[in-house]
């Protein structure tokens, strides 16, 4: 199956990247849920998957029951979800690293939150907190990123990603992930911290959103 086809978001193979890119891992029966299919149909969705070098399965041992089968995203699937941003851009990027040094690049990082900020804004328009979360989210996963959004408390929000547009670039330089904060506090106008990171090691990024700035609700 050729990779655009992969990246169908209505396919039922795509359905079960994202969960599992999602979750780490999951059994048959978890995706008969997902899906709303039979065991049959799952298991030559995971057949042509595993087959292409997307999904692999393990054997599971846990407690005293039999061990089960989990299946989970190989290294090649995870591109899948990597990039979405131009590959000149990347490369124009790492190249200002390498030239100008950390805190010249700093600066441009913080120039180019601005200018993410500026474009996400118009889709984020409600004036309640709630709903400017959401709208950033459906944003966000509109260009590629998985995400999901709870709430924690009255005004306390989670908007967690499971994928980096700049993942290679952010391993080395995590100026990225402070340029992501930014964009995010501008958008949404309220502090939003990273807590949780990918890059260390995490399944998700975990931001959280608090304390509008802007006097909106």
């Amino acid at each position: 199956m050729a990779l655009n086809a992969y990246q169908n978001r209505e396919s039922p193979s795509w359905r079960i990247l994202e969960y599992l890119q999602r979750k780490g891992a999951a059994t048959i029966k978890e995706l008969e849920d997902v899906l709303g299919v039979t065991t049959t149909a799952v298991r030559q969705q995971l057949q042509t998957l595993q087959a292409d070098g997307y999904v692999e399965r393990t054997r599971v041992h846990a407690g005293v029951g039999r061990p089960h089968h989990a299946y989970s995203l190989t290294a090649k699937a995870h591109e899948l979800f990597s990039s979405h941003c131009d590959d000149l851009a990347l490369t124009l990027l790492e190249e200002v690293f390498a030239l100008e040094g950390e805190e010249r690049a700093g600066q441009l990082l913080e120039r180019v939150g601005s200018r993410l900020a500026k474009r996400y804004s118009p889709l984020v328009r409600s004036g309640r907190l709630k709903e400017r979360v959401a709208q950033l989210a459906e944003a966000l996963y509109a260009r590629g990123v998985l995400t999901d959004v709870s709430q924690e408390a009255e005004d306390v929000f989670i908007l967690q990603t499971y994928n980096c547009p700049y993942h290679e670039l952010a391993h080395e330089h995590r100026d990225i992930c402070e340029m992501d904060e930014k964009f995010m506090r501008e958008v949404l106008g309220s502090d939003v911290n990273l807590h949780r990171c990918m890059m260390d090691g995490h399944p998700s990024c975990k931001f959280v959103v608090h304390r509008n700035l802007r006097g909106k609700s």
